[in-house]
C-alpha cells in the first residue's frame, strides 16, 4: 500500500537551504515506506489543496527562519530572526487540513514551533537571551549527541519508541516552546534546563507529535529516529478518510 505524506519546502526564498535540508526528510520517509509529496511554497492555495487531497499525512520540517512573535502576541526582540510568510501560509493550510481530517502529523524543529503557535501556544524567542541556559541547543549540524533529553513516562512518544526515557539528541535551534498550545502535552524535555523537546496531541484518535531535534539527520545512526518515522508512517498507513465537519483546533 502506497502512503503519501505532504511536506512543504523548508523556506520560500533560500534555495540553497532547501537543497541541503530537504533530502534527509525525503530519504527518511522513503526508507520508512512512504512517498513524499513536496508542496511548493509559491503555488496557489488551489494547487496546494489538490496536493493535500492526495496525501494521508503531513510532515512539517525545520527552517532557517523564525516564527513571527506577532502570531503569539509578543513584541519582537532583536535576537529574533526574520519570518517566512510563504512558509507560514502553507503550514497553516496543511495543519488545517490535517486537523479537519485527523491526518497524522509529524512536526520537526520549526515545524513543532509552528504547530504550538497554531494551537495558541507561545515561544521563547531566543534561548540565550530569555532563558540564559548553559545547554548548547545549536552546536552544529554534524553533532549527533548534542545534549540529553528525558522522554515523559506514559507519553505516546515513550510508547512508540520503546527506548529508554534517557536519550541524547542532536540540536539546531535558538527558539523554543513557551506556553504549550491547546491540547498539547509534554512528551520530552531537556532535564538540564527544562526546554521542551517534544510534544504530542492529547488525543488517542489523532497522531500528532512534534520534536525539537532533527531525527531525519540521524535516521541511520539512531534507533530513536527510526522509531519516530516508523510510528508516524504506520499511523499514516492506518489513516482512513473521515467526514470533514469542523476543525479540531480549539
Amino acid at each position: 500500500m502506497q502512503i503519501r505524506i505532504a511536506i512543504p519546502e523548508p523556506t520560500s526564498t533560500d534555495t540553497e537551504y532547501n537543497a541541503r535540508s530537504l533530502p534527509p526528510y525525503i530519504a527518511a520517509l522513503q526508507s520508512s515506506g512512504a512517498t513524499p509529496i513536496i508542496v511548493p511554497l509559491g503555488d496557489s492555495q488551489e494547487h496546494v489543496a489538490r496536493l493535500l487531497a492526495s496525501a494521508e499525512g503531513v510532515l512539517l520540517p525545520g527552517s532557517r527562519f523564525d516564527v513571527d512573535p506577532e502570531r503569539f502576541g509578543a513584541t519582537r526582540i532583536p535576537e529574533c530572526g526574520p519570518a517566512d510568510p510563504g512558509r507560514t501560509a502553507v503550514d497553516e493550510l496543511l495543519l488545517q487540513d490535517a486537523f479537519n481530517l485527523r491526518k497524522p502529523v509529524l512536526a520537526i524543529c520549526h515545524g513543532m514551533q509552528t504547530l504550538n503557535v497554531w494551537l495558541n501556544g507561545s515561544l521563547i524567542q531566543d534561548l540565550n537571551t530569555e532563558l540564559r541556559t548553559a545547554v548548547n541547543h545549536s552546536p552544529g549540524r554534524e553533532v549527533i549527541d548534542a545534549h540529553p533529553i528525558r522522554i515523559a513516562k506514559g507519553s505516546r512518544l515513550a510508547g512508540i519508541t520503546g527506548v529508554d526515557e534517557h536519550q541524547r539528541v542532536n540540536s539546531s535551534h535558538h527558539q523554543a516552546l513557551g506556553r504549550l498550545g491547546d491540547r498539547l502535552r509534554l512528551a520530552a524535555a531537556s532535564p538540564e534546563d527544562g526546554v521542551v523537546e517534544a510534544v504530542e496531541l492529547d488525543s488517542p484518535e489523532h497522531f500528532v507529535i512534534g520534536v525539537q531535534w532533527h531525527p531525519e539527520r540521524t535516521f541511520a545512526a539512531k534507533e530513536l529516529s527510526r522509531e519516530i518515522f516508523r510510528a508516524f508512517t504506520e499511523a499514516v498507513k492506518g489513516w482512513r478518510p473521515a467526514t470533514e465537519t469542523k476543525a479540531e483546533r480549539v
